[in-house]
């Protein structure tokens, strides 16, 4: 005889983005490649940077950004010091 999984599931279209995002706060934080031209719009607060250059953002759960750096192993380096599991987005 098969045992049937009772395990209820839930169907993915039925989670809001907000809920989504909320399953990793504090927990998660994700790793992403930028250009110095996207750093205002993201970090207001950060001095002029020169165009053309590749930096890695570090971002909570939610898409909240969290610190700006030169390299992935920086951001990677911040999210482990913070407890925060990192993961990459391309």
């Amino acid at each position: 005889m098969t045992e049937l999984n009772t395990t209820p599931t839930t169907d993915v279209t039925d989670v809001s983005p907000e809920a989504l995002a909320a399953l990793g706060a504090g927990h998660i934080a994700y790793v992403k490649q930028i250009r110095s031209e996207d750093v205002p719009s993201l970090f207001p607060q950060a001095p002029e940077i020169a165009p053309g250059l590749k930096l890695f953002t570090l971002h909570s759960a939610d898409g909240t950004p969290i610190m700006l750096t030169d390299s992935r192993e920086a951001a990677i380096a911040n999210a482990w010091s913070n407890e925060l599991e990192a993961v990459s987005v391309h």
